[in-house]
């Protein structure tokens, strides 16, 4: 299986992206994980794409997409992979295209997960994150035993910067701006799929087998 997995911050995408590379079998390759782990490697493109994101900048295009080439040419990629955050932009698009069609092969399935920018507001906005362990709650949906305190350390509950309100919605729409031109390049192509995401994890994942399949 080859999948491209989109949509908003909130609206479980990360979550069903791991179920989907375990259930496949299939690498779940993060643009972003990538450039992490670039921090420790010596080559001249990890150079460069350090020098770029320690500016604060993105990293240009023709750099992630070698780097993505590179990363689909490895063994574990030979029989499928799953992208989460790549492509992000038509540039990006196009040049996957181009590799696969080099390779005689296609994607197999472009899912697009959404849902209603209130509804994924309030799940962000509600979450409580654990000051000791990093264990996450839920104001609404997943409440800790006593009001403020971690059930698993003790530690004090609070919530992040980026998942306050007010940046949750900028955040929000600036991805939809940004998404917009990717999905109107795929919603054409075979194997498109929009999904919606407002359900519960359980609800969600079904719709993206029911897509799959």
């Amino acid at each position: 299986m080859k999948i491209i997995l989109i949509g908003p911050p909130g609206v479980g995408k990360g979550t069903e992206a791991k179920r989907l590379a375990t259930l496949f079998d299939i690498p779940h390759i993060s643009t972003g994980d990538m450039f992490r782990a670039m921090f420790d490697e010596d080559t001249e493109l990890a150079k460069i794409a350090k020098a770029h994101i320690n500016r604060g900048e993105l990293v240009p295009d023709d750099l992630t997409n070698a780097m993505v080439i590179e990363r689909l040419q490895e063994p574990d990629a030979k029989k499928g992979f799953l992208f989460d955050g790549y492509p992000r932009n038509i540039v990006q698009a196009k040049a996957l295209d181009d590799f696969l069609s080099n390779q005689g092969e296609t994607m197999d399935a472009v899912l697009y997960i959404d849902a209603d920018i209130e509804l994924i507001t309030e799940r962000i906005a509600g979450r409580r994150v654990c000051k000791s362990c990093g264990a996450v709650y839920h104001v609404n949906y997943k409440k800790p035993k006593v009001d403020g305190v971690c059930d698993q350390c003790q530690g004090v509950l609070y919530q992040r910067k980026d998942d306050m309100e007010a940046t949750v919605r900028r955040r929000l729409h600036i991805y939809h701006d940004v998404t917009a031109p990717i999905i109107d390049y795929y919603k054409h192509q075979q194997g498109f799929h929009a999904i919606d995401g407002s359900g519960n994890i359980e609800e969600t994942h079904q719709k993206v087998m029911d897509a799959i399949q």
